[in-house]
Parts: structure tokens; C-alpha cells; sequence
């Protein structure tokens, strides 16, 4: 036992966890740092209450959209039969793939004054300018309407996962004594599901609290905007990390409100029984509205700006569509690839060290690596950038001392500071995948090993890493996509004149050009399908596997 505690690889992760937690740690420093009165007393009486106010109404309007749109479509799809249902229950997914930013420009140019909509109205009731009104959708509710168009699933997977999985012995229990489907609704599946709902709706928040994209294109001030003007156009790290400390302090809120919420209550099946049960078959005027209650988010969600992204890139595009987009994909897919690479390996490493260690001490390092995915890009950005630039000036010092000339920036000059930043970031979704698949190979394979003279590092190589085969690939696919996606780290982190499709499509949709935007969206689009469709594939698997078993 103690040498397992005190193995090499109980000191990597304690190495990783470090590197992990010094961006926080960074940004969190300089809520002491003085100097910066002027900047942040200039913050404080003009731009912070819009930051703190629409952070507000981001999080409130997307929290009650997200979960009335998730949860209603969760329970349709676990528990009833109407027409679709079987293609709903995968498809409804679908819009994780659509980044928010992304819809962002797909609608802008769809509902603007010269786009398709606005021109059939006016073509069909001879309107003019000014003589009719028709809602901005570059507006904050506009921002929260996108939000919940891509974010809802978030909650359809958790809260279908535990309606279908949870005390489907107390349901039809409470149907035998006179229970109707509304009322055991509210009354036993929405509580025992409301850990798996608050936890949907938190993924929710945070991705809309770390987004940058929607809201500088649709002008909403919010901390990511605020954080990246005040690095670029106040020229102020110490007032940008300050920025980034209140928004991760909003984070932190939410991780912790649903805890403290929650109290002593306990959500436990007791019935011993967790086979789902029959979907109730709806007719008429109750499965027309079941089927519109599922179509009308997966059309707008994914299908409308899908059909509308590809035909901007077919008929119009990026001009700049051959050798430009090869570069541009060539730098996204290193980017990715590196990064998945790495995060794979480190993920198996802390994963596995884990597993021998058996101690808190371990498993703590490996829940430290868990929250950076918790932290917006931006924070991560601006935590990494102040102590890896004082590094580099450092090495920088030091080579011009040592060999005569000064080097340059080795770190944030190239991509190794945006790698490590998106690690930060994204580790912990290959650790989390790494260590769920782990958990599922037995102990005794692990001494059958040992016994047959094999150590911990044969053991790894030639018994874990062949059965994880599978989780590591889809592991390191997460990580690719989401790195594919991440738009405020890389704007703020990004080497001079380097672009990926991400920055491509926001610099095009900046500047009005949304339909030359639409080539790089569609490819950061097309690549998000590929996990979606695997796990669309294993939600069809499992509810056949389901009604199997209930037969």
C-alpha cells in the first residue's frame, strides 16, 4: 500500500492538479492586487452593474428555458408512445453540435432587415420601411433565446436518463391506487429526477456564463466581454483578471446554490426495482401536441440553422474558401488534435494512479482536475497568460543572458500556452470519461496481473489500455470537439496572426459577412456531430435494451 500511495504516477497527478489550479489561483490572487484604482473605480460607476445585471437575466431566462424545454421533452420521450417518439429520443440532442455563436449569425442574417423574412412581408403585404415592427433578435432576450436553443439538451439527457431510471416500481404503485399521469408527475417523478434537473440546468449556466461569441455579437455586456476589452482596450491584465475573479465567482455560486438547496433531502429508490416501464401511447389532439412539444425545439434548435448554414455556404461562402480554409482547418484540427492527445494521456495516467492509490488524497487531485471545466474559457485565458508571461519574459531574460540574444516569447509566442489552456479547460472531460469506464474493470483482473509477475505499468499497457480502447477514443473525441468550439480562450490567447474556423467565423460575423462566415461555422458544425451521433446511437441502444428487459 505504500508504495502504491507514493507511486510516480500519485506524483503526476499532484503535478497535473497544480498546473490545473493555477489559473484559478491567479486570477483569484489578483482580487488583492492594487494599482488599478482608476481602471476599476472607472469599471465600477460605468459598465459592472450591466455585467452584473445581464449576467443575471442570462441566467435566470436560460435556467427556466432550459429546464421547462428539457424536462418537458425528457418526460414525452421516457414514458410515452406518440408519433416520432423513436427519432425524437436521439435526435433531440442534435443541437449540442451547434455552437451559440454560431446560431447567433445563422439567425441574425435569417431574421435582419434584408434577410428572407423581413423581405417575404414586405413582398406580401407591400410594407415599406417603418411601416410595420418586427423584434430584434440582437437584444438580450434574443441572447437567451439562442442560449436555450443550444442548451437544452443538457437537461433532456439527465432528466430522461432518471425518469426512465428511477422508482418505476413507486409510479406504477401510485397508478394502482388512483394516481393520475399529471399528479404522479409532480409528485414523485419531478422529485426523485430534481438532482439530475438542477445538474442540467447548472451545465446549462455555466456554458452560457463562459460564452463570448453570442453576446459581443449581439452587444450584450457580460463579464467575457467585459474581461476581453479590458485586456485589449484598456490594456489592463490586473482589471481583466479581476473581471475574470467575479465571473468565476458566479460559477462557484452555482455549483454551490444546488448543495445548499438540496439541504437534508434525499432522492433514493427504495423500491428496488428500476425496470422502466411501458410508454403510456397518447392519441388525437394529445400526440399531435406531444409530437409539436419535441419538433418545435429540434427545428429550431438544429434543423432550421443547419439547413440555413449549409445554404449560405453553398450558394455564397467564404471567397477566401480554398487554401485560406485548408490553413484555417489545419490550424484548428493541430490545436484539437494536440490537445485530445495530451488530455487522453494525462487523463489515463491520474485515472489509473487513482485506482491504485485507493486513498482520498487521490481521488481529491482528481476532482480538483474535474472543476476546470466548470471555469470559463476566458478566466482560464487570462489566469494563464499573467504567470506564463511572466515566465517567458523570465526565459526570455535569462537566454539573452546566456546565449546572446534574445529568443522572443517561447510559451504564449506559439500555441504551447494555448494548449495548456485548453487542458486546463478540457481535462476533465477525457478524466471523467477515463475513470467511468475504469471503474467498470474489476480489482481482480488488476491482482490476476500482479500475479502472474506483471507491474503496474505492464498491467496498464497490456490489460487496461486494450479493454479502454473504446472510452479513450471517445474521450479524446469530447476533447477535440470542444476544443473545435472554444472561442474565448482562443481570441484572447491565440499567437499574432494565427486563426482557427472558430475565430475565422466570429472575426466574419464581426464584421457583417455572415455569409462568409458560414463555411468555417459548418465545418465547426459538422465536426460536432460526430460524438452526438455515437451517442444518439447509444440512447437508441439502451431504450431498446430497456424495453427488452421490461418484456
Amino acid at each position: 500500500m505504500r508504495t502504491a500511495q507514493y507511486s510516480p504516477l500519485l506524483i503526476v497527478g499532484f503535478v497535473v492538479a497544480l498546473l490545473a489550479g493555477l489559473p484559478v489561483a491567479s486570477v483569484g490572487l489578483n482580487l488583492f492586487v492594487g494599482g488599478t484604482s482608476d481602471t476599476w473605480a472607472h469599471l465600477v460607476h460605468t459598465v459592472l452593474p450591466d455585467y452584473i445585471l445581464n449576467s443575471l437575466w442570462l441566467c435566470l431566462g436560460v435556467g427556466c428555458g432550459v429546464g421547462l424545454i428539457g424536462v418537458a421533452t425528457a418526460w414525452l420521450t421516457a414514458m410515452h408512445e406518440f408519433p416520432g417518439r423513436r427519432i425524437f429520443e436521439w435526435a433531440m440532442v442534435l443541437p449540442l453540435a451547434m455552437p451559440a455563436y454560431v446560431m447567433a449569425y445563422v439567425y441574425t442574417d435569417f431574421l435582419q432587415f434584408v434577410g428572407p423574412v423581413q423581405t417575404a412581408l414586405r413582398d406580401t403585404f407591400g410594407w415599406e420601411h417603418g411601416d410595420y415592427w418586427f423584434p430584434d433578435i440582437r437584444t438580450l432576450p434574443g441572447a437567451i433565446l439562442m442560449f436555450v436553443c443550444v442548451l437544452y439538451p443538457y437537461v433532456y439527457l439527465l432528466a430522461r436518463t432518471a425518469f426512465i431510471e428511477r422508482a418505476s416500481g413507486m409510479l406504477e404503485a401510485a397508478r394502482t391506487l388512483g394516481m393520475g399521469s399529471w399528479r404522479g408527475f409532480f409528485a414523485i417523478s419531478l422529485p426523485l429526477a430534481r438532482p439530475a434537473i438542477v445538474a442540467g440546468v447548472a451545465l446549462a449556466l455555466m456554458e452560457t456564463l463562459a460564452d463570448y461569441g453570442t453576446v459581443a455579437y449581439f452587444a450584450v455586456n457580460t463579464f467575457t466581454t467585459g474581461i476581453y476589452r479590458a485586456w485589449f482596450s484598456l490594456g489592463d491584465r490586473v482589471a481583466a483578471a479581476q473581471l475574470a475573479a467575479m465571473l468565476l465567482g458566479f460559477v462557484l455560486f452555482l455549483l454551490m446554490a444546488e448543495r445548499v438547496s438540496r439541504g437534508r433531502a434525499r432522492y433514493n429508490n427504495t423500491t428496488g426495482r428500476n425496470r422502466p416501464m411501458a410508454g403510456a401511447q397518447l392519441h388525437g389532439i394529445k400526440a399531435l401536441l406531444a409530437t409539436l412539444a419535441c419538433a418545435l425545439p429540434l427545428l429550431f434548435g438544429f434543423i432550421l440553422p443547419a439547413v440555413l448554414l449549409l445554404k449560405m455556404a453553398l450558394t455564397e461562402g467564404d471567397a477566401q474558401f480554398g487554401e485560406r480554409f485548408l490553413m484555417l482547418s489545419r490550424n484548428s484540427f493541430v490545436l484539437a488534435g494536440m490537445t485530445a492527445i495530451i488530455g487522453v494521456l494525462l487523463a489515463l495516467l491520474m485515472a489509473y494512479g487513482a485506482r491504485l492509490a485507493k486513498s482520498g488524497f487521490a481521488n481529491g487531485l482528481n476532482r480538483l482536475v474535474g472543476l476546470g471545466y466548470a471555469v470559463p474559457g476566458a478566466v482560464i485565458a487570462v489566469g494563464v497568460l499573467i504567470p506564463v508571461t511572466r515566465l517567458d519574459n523570465w526565459l526570455s531574460g535569462q537566454w539573452l543572458h546566456w546565449f546572446g540574444y534574445n529568443p522572443g516569447l517561447l510559451l504564449t509566442g506559439g500555441i504551447a500556452a494555448l494548449i495548456y489552456a485548453y487542458l486546463v479547460r478540457f481535462l476533465a472531460v477525457a478524466l471523467h470519461t477515463v475513470e467511468s469506464s475504469l471503474a467498470k474493470i474489476t480489482p481482480s483482473m488488476d491482482d490476476a496481473a500482479r500475479s502472474l509477475g506483471l507491474g503496474q505499468s505492464e498491467t496498464l499497457r497490456r490489460v487496461h489500455a486494450p479493454m479502454l480502447r473504446g472510452s479513450l477514443f471517445t474521450a479524446g473525441l469530447l476533447v477535440f470537439v470542444d476544443v473545435m468550439k472554444e472561442l474565448p480562450a482562443t481570441l484572447v490567447m491565440r499567437p499574432f496572426n494565427f486563426d482557427t474556423l472558430a475565430t475565422q467565423a466570429y472575426t466574419l460575423a464581426s464584421d457583417e459577412r455572415l455569409a462568409e462566415a458560414s463555411t468555417a461555422a459548418l465545418a465547426i458544425v459538422a465536426v460536432g456531430l460526430l460524438p452526438l451521433i455515437a451517442l444518439s446511437r447509444q440512447i437508441s441502444a439502451s431504450r431498446r435494451a430497456s424495453s427488452s428487459s421490461a418484456n
